[in-house]
């Protein structure tokens, strides 16, 4: 691996300290590399007011301002890597996370580590892991209002209305309970350890193919999250619904929600690549970071 895209969170305060590293790491492997093949680095048109030296800026739309990019660094938290998960999907190139929030559970690195992170990467000293993406259609009569991907979750909510959610659930066509409830969400694996789990939801393991319905906080103690294999098609019906609710999707509003509309859920046929680095795994990573047990 030699050519790196970045993608970093913009609220970062220390982002001259990442460039000041970056730009040393590429003169460093000029001095060593007589090839010419030596490292680059080069970011969305969508972080120009962000992004300088040695970081170059291409349009990741058209193909012929840049070589095939082998891996996205995306410097921040679990936010900012589920915002550049559209560029992942770009340059079919695997994220690396270098955590600068306060979890990290989707990063693999640190700043501190970086250096030597990219140095592995350059060695072929990596695994990469796929992760599946469920794919979120908004109807409204036989009209689609809004589609698009989440590697987290689709979530339903009320927002300002005061009153709760009607929601009937179908799985593969068939019918499964009614809800009154403030919300839904819809989750992948992935997202299972992020508002679902919140919300009661179970944590399933990244490399399962799944999806977790989570209500929130429902009516009737009797309705409780389920898991559903990814080849079912889950379907959310909103009835009596007196003001608009939200649809939202990893952590962003998308789109209103009326009385009526119907949310179609399913996996999506593409996914998401990580790096792996290290040999910590799932199940250390819980105890470490959501202090699982203890």
């Amino acid at each position: 691996m030699r050519n790196f895209a970045v993608f970093i969170n913009p609220g970062f305060a220390g982002k001259d300290e990442i460039f000041t590293l970056l730009f040393r790491l590429r003169e460093e492997d000029k001095a060593q590399n007589t090839s010419g093949k030596y490292l680059r680095f080069f970011g969305d048109c969508s972080q120009t007011e962000i992004l300088r030296e040695p970081v170059q800026i291409v349009d990741f739309e058209t193909t012929d301002e840049f070589q095939p990019i082998d891996c996205i660094l995306v410097f921040g938290g679990d936010g900012t890597i589920l915002k550049a998960k559209e560029l992942a999907l770009k340059t079919s190139a695997p994220i690396l996370g270098i955590n600068l929030g306060y979890l990290g559970f989707l990063s693999e690195s640190t700043l501190p580590e970086i250096s030597a992170s990219i140095r592995d990467l350059v060695a072929g000293k990596y695994k990469i892991l796929s992760r599946m993406l469920i794919t979120c259609t908004l109807k409204r009569g036989n009209v689609t209002i809004h589609q698009s991907e989440a590697l987290n979750d689709a979530v339903v909510y009320k927002g300002e209305n005061p009153g709760l959610i009607n929601a009937r659930i179908f799985a593969g066509g068939r019918y499964v309970f009614d809800a009154r409830c403030d919300g839904m969400v819809v989750s992948t694996p992935t997202g299972s350890t992020a508002y679902s789990l919140s919300a009661g939801g179970p944590i399933l393991a990244p490399q399962m193919r799944a999806m977790v319905l989570s209500p929130l906080n429902p009516h009737l103690l009797t309705i409780r999250p389920m898991v559903f294999p990814a080849e079912e098609k889950i379907l959310l019906k909103i009835y009596k619904l007196s003001q608009p609710a939200w649809l939202q999707m990893d952590g962003s509003n998308v789109c209103p929600v009326e009385d009526q509309d119907e949310i179609h859920i399913s996996a999506s046929p593409r996914e998401v690549k990580f790096i792996k680095l290290s040999k910590r795994t799932f199940y250390r990573i819980l105890r470490n970071k959501m202090h699982l047990g203890k």
